[in-house]
């Protein structure tokens, strides 16, 4: 069973920025597509950037493209959200996911079976 651990979630003034962090307890998780997604209270969960085991390929929601930035260290096991120009509109919880194919947004979410427990991030206006 795959371990994912995000953390870096917090509460940040509209315009701000914050970076999560998603860490994976195996070492073999390195070969995985990464991803990330969040659920604001009262929505479904929805796709938000995915990045290949590699780097080389990334995606974005279009809410968050030129804004969000997914990025990998292989070496620390380890996933990042950059997230600048934050807007209250990206209050939610965010979830890293491991899968072995790449994530898109139209990706079943039901299909993919390692999910971190989860990081609380919140914009004020």
């Amino acid at each position: 069973q795959v371990q994912l651990v995000e953390s870096g979630g917090g509460l940040v003034q509209a315009g701000g920025s914050l970076r999560l962090s998603c860490a994976a307890s195996q070492r073999s998780l390195s070969t995985y597509n990464k991803g990330w997604f969040r659920q604001a209270p009262g929505k479904e969960r929805e796709f938000v950037a995915a990045i290949s085991w590699s780097g080389d390929y990334t995606y974005y929601a279009d809410s968050v493209k030129g804004r969000f930035t997914v990025s990998r260290d292989n070496a620390k096991n380890t996933v990042y959200l950059q997230m600048n120009s934050l807007k209250p509109e990206d209050t939610a919880v965010y979830y890293c996911a491991a899968h072995r194919g790449l994530m898109r947004s139209e990706t079943p979410q039901a299909l993919i079976a390692s999910w971190g427990q989860g990081t609380q991030v919140t914009v004020s206006s």
